[in-house]
């Protein structure tokens, strides 16, 4: 009996014996379960005929798999981080990965009855009331500029690889906590601006205008974004500008990590900012709200991801928290 109690001291003693990474839930994981909610609860409002909308039960039924999907990806990302002895791959960007899905499926929600109510009359009121004209519309026809055009075109281009410069160059130079930051951060800014899409569908200028027709449209930047823009918009999507609030978000954790990397966001993200307006794919107003929520955001991630997340990435991950033996969690 002694010498049986002296082997499971010695046992529990090595540092060989196998342990295990207890799942916990992150900050990321919650973050995306709660846009799942208000996603989910308002594709069953617009079932139930709220706004005129009527998607049909198909439809409906098509968006709530999507939707189960993605909360499956949220419940198997603790599970894998706590299995895998590096950082997860698939566990910390997962929402990066579907965010794209995520995006569509607000378009089609949006415009599943061709009927549903959109605010643009009330924010072209505020575009009225802050800058005395339509500055989506006339800023383009009044400065029909080659170069100027070039330049915004390009930046709004730009925006897709913007978005993920950041976390991902510091996820493959091994900063790891910097980069679970920014994906955190930049999951957060999307997921306010799609439950405001939602919830205050605005399709924007991109609806109401036709496309001028003039020198700064005639070259390639400009029919190159006007095409990812008639490809890929989701519909009642222009309030607040996601490209800007991003990219502002991404900017800033940037500095956080790697001012180099900061810097040479900064000049793009000005650049998306007058361009998203000049381009005539938003209003100036969604410009102002994306900044808005951008700033407002980045003040904020630190406050919203709980004690335990910012100690992982100060440490530069799930992997470098305590970890229980086998014998304690069974």
């Amino acid at each position: 009996m002694e010498s049986h109690d002296s082997a499971g001291t010695a046992a529990a003693a090595s540092p060989f014996v196998e342990r295990r990474r207890v799942p916990r839930v992150d900050s990321l994981d919650r973050l995306t379960v709660g846009y799942i909610c208000i996603a989910t609860i308002v594709l069953i409002a617009h079932f139930m005929g709220w706004r005129g909308a009527s998607p049909t039960a198909t439809e409906t039924v098509w968006l709530l798999v999507a939707h189960l999907l993605v909360i499956t990806l949220a419940i198997l990302a603790p599970i894998s981080r706590a299995r895998a002895r590096t950082h997860s791959f698939l566990a910390e960007w997962y929402p990066a990965i579907v965010m794209g899905s995520l995006y569509s499926t607000i378009g089609l929600l949006n415009s599943t009855s061709g009927a549903i109510h959109t605010f643009d009359g009330l924010v072209q009121g505020w575009e009225l009331d802050i800058f005395g004209r339509m500055v989506a519309y006339d800023w383009i026809r009044a400065m029909p500029n080659p170069v100027l055009s070039a330049i915004l075109h390009l930046s709004y281009i730009s925006y897709y690889v913007l978005v993920i410069a950041a976390p991902l160059g510091f996820w493959f130079t091994r900063k790891r906590g910097e980069a679970r930051q920014a994906i955190f951060a930049a999951s957060f800014c999307f997921f306010v601006c799609y439950a405001v899409f939602l919830l205050f569908p605005v399709a924007g200028p991109l609806y109401y205008w036709p496309f001028p027709d003039n020198a700064a449209t005639q070259i390639w930047p400009a029919q190159w974004a006007e095409s990812i823009v008639l490809r890929g918009d989701a519909y009642g999507s222009a309030f607040p500008s996601s490209h800007v609030a991003v990219s502002v978000v991404a900017t800033i954790f940037a500095f956080r990590g790697s001012k180099p990397l900061g810097w040479i966001l900064l000049f793009p993200t000005i650049g998306i900012f007058f361009g998203v307006v000049y381009s005539q794919i938003h209003y100036g107003v969604d410009a102002l709200a994306g900044l808005a929520v951008g700033l407002g955001v980045s003040v904020l991630v630190p406050h919203v991801r709980s004690g335990h997340d910012l100690q992982c990435a100060e440490s530069g991950g799930p992997d470098d928290a305590p970890l229980a033996s086998a014998e304690s969690i069974r």
